[in-house]
């Protein structure tokens, strides 16, 4: 009678029984994509790069482009007016005020000043910010389909609304490899006690690509990354041993079912082991001038904050880490923005600032790619009455973002949107053209980085997107 070990599975079938062309084809394709690729699948670049690795500011949240970057003296003007038709057009609102009886438009309390070559405008909670403008590349004309935060935030880290598919980071780390053997090619640091928005491990995620390409979580905690040390009474040479008596089990079982996950774990306890001391290393600030601390602010001694997180990701950086992701939370203004968006500049204008200046020092800026945005801009209307501590809503149709370093052209504005801040006037970049951009600055043509997966080629950027050319320098 036959149970359940009597029967064999597909894999089992062909090694045991496939001794064909059909046999062989899959064992030949299952080796090489088991098969160590430090440098990736692309093993180089489609033509140089200008960019080699990237640092990605990210604001949780949706920063207001009206109240930080792009100044409108007709808004200020026309504050209390109502949005004309002719404006808002067919734009969907959110369910939080598209029910407004009332849909008063809002001018920014904060004054602006021009700053830099291009003469971009710069809010005056954002002085340290304005004093790099000539490092920055300002991107005013962003745009997405999406209007709330879960795909808003998803289409930025993925190139999809829907969760599932894998993160800009793995996508680099699968189509280049690492620098560095002894760290993760993709590494995440989030703000530590912030609220706003969650953030799930969906936008760090390897999706259908193999797991060993996720983004590594870096904890504000004396242990940095979870269940890396060793327990108490294991040595180093111990760990060791074992170790290497688990990767001979993993690649006896390897043997009779060749699954490209058996050698990712591999690589996972070995990279484990190698970051028990590259790790500590790589996050402690002991050897930091007290010069370059002073750069970053008062937080930078402080494991978590923005400004610590800023640091160690120039330290990561400077190490060879490809992609490195901050999150920053609690930009969802709906109310209190006027007391809101001090607070949040106060905590990211001088580390921001100061990560591009550390950079460029220390001559890392040339092929480092520094990105700063949300998920989405806020609306020139007033969420509900205007009262001294208003709030805006959702809205994805313009906001800004910026670049500098690794390619990208220093001190320029590209793209403009109307008198209102309403909609894109001129040159808008979509967020596949954004990736698209990105990818084109570390080399790679997002068109020829794909995976097969369920029987259909995927990329970062889906079917869409072009390289912004006016940003290249």
């Amino acid at each position: 009678m036959n149970t359940m070990n009597d029967f064999l599975n597909r894999r089992q079938l062909l090694n045991r029984f496939g001794m064909g062309l059909g046999g062989m084809a899959l064992n030949e394709m299952l080796a090489k994509e088991a098969a160590p690729q430090d440098r990736g699948v692309l093993d180089g670049t489609h033509w140089q790069p200008k960019a080699k690795r990237i640092i990605y500011l990210f604001m949780s949240g949706g920063p207001s482009h009206l109240d930080l970057y792009d100044y409108k003296p007709l808004l200020n003007k026309r504050h209390g007016e109502q949005l004309p038709d002719s404006v808002r057009g067919t734009q969907r609102l959110t369910g939080m005020s598209g029910n407004q009886s009332s849909i008063p438009m809002v001018g920014s309390p904060f004054k602006f000043t021009q700053h830099g070559q291009a003469g971009g405008w710069y809010s005056e909670h954002l002085p340290h910010t304005a004093s790099i403008a000539d490092d920055l590349s300002v991107i005013r004309s962003m745009f997405t389909e999406s209007i709330n935060h879960g795909p808003g935030v998803t289409f930025f880290q993925t190139g999809s609304q829907i969760a599932g598919r894998p993160s800009m980071g793995a996508w680099l780390s699968y189509g280049l490899g690492a620098d560095n053997s002894n760290l993760p090619s993709f590494t995440v640091l989030i703000t530590k006690g912030k609220g706003g928005q969650p953030l799930g491990a969906h936008l760090w995620g390897s999706g259908f690509l193999p797991t060993k390409h996720q983004g590594v979580l870096f904890r504000a905690a004396k242990d940095p990354v979870l269940y890396l040390g060793n327990p108490e009474g294991i040595s180093a040479s111990s760990r060791r041993q074992m170790l290497d008596r688990l990767k001979e089990l993993h690649e006896h079982q390897f043997t009779g079912t060749p699954d490209v996950e058996i050698q990712n774990r591999i690589d996972h306890y070995e990279m484990a082991f190698r970051m028990q001391s590259s790790i500590p290393e790589a996050t402690g600030i002991e050897d930091e001038p007290q010069h370059v601390l002073d750069m970053y602010g008062p937080d930078v001694k402080t494991p978590g904050t923005f400004a610590a997180n800023c640091l160690q990701a120039r330290r990561l950086a400077e190490r060879g880490v490809r992609f490195i992701q901050l999150y920053h939370q609690d930009w969802d203004h709906h109310g209190g923005l006027p007391g809101a968006i001090p607070r949040l500049c106060k905590e990211t204008d001088q580390a921001s600032a100061a990560l591009v200046m550390d950079l460029k020092q220390r001559g890392l800026l040339d092929d480092t790619l520094v990105v700063w945005g949300g998920e989405f801009g806020r609306t020139n209307y007033c969420q509900g009455k205007i009262q001294p501590n208003f709030g805006r809503d959702h809205h994805p149709r313009c906001f800004t973002a910026w670049m500098a370093g690794g390619g990208v052209k220093a001190g320029s504005v590209y793209g403009e949107t109307d008198d209102f801040g309403y909609n894109v006037a001129k040159d808008g970049v979509h967020i596949h053209d954004f990736h698209a951009t990105i990818m084109h600055l570390l080399g790679i043509d997002h068109e020829r980085l794909t995976y097969k997966f369920q029987g259909r080629r995927y990329r970062l950027t889906d079917v869409h997107g072009h390289v912004v050319k006016g940003i290249l320098a």
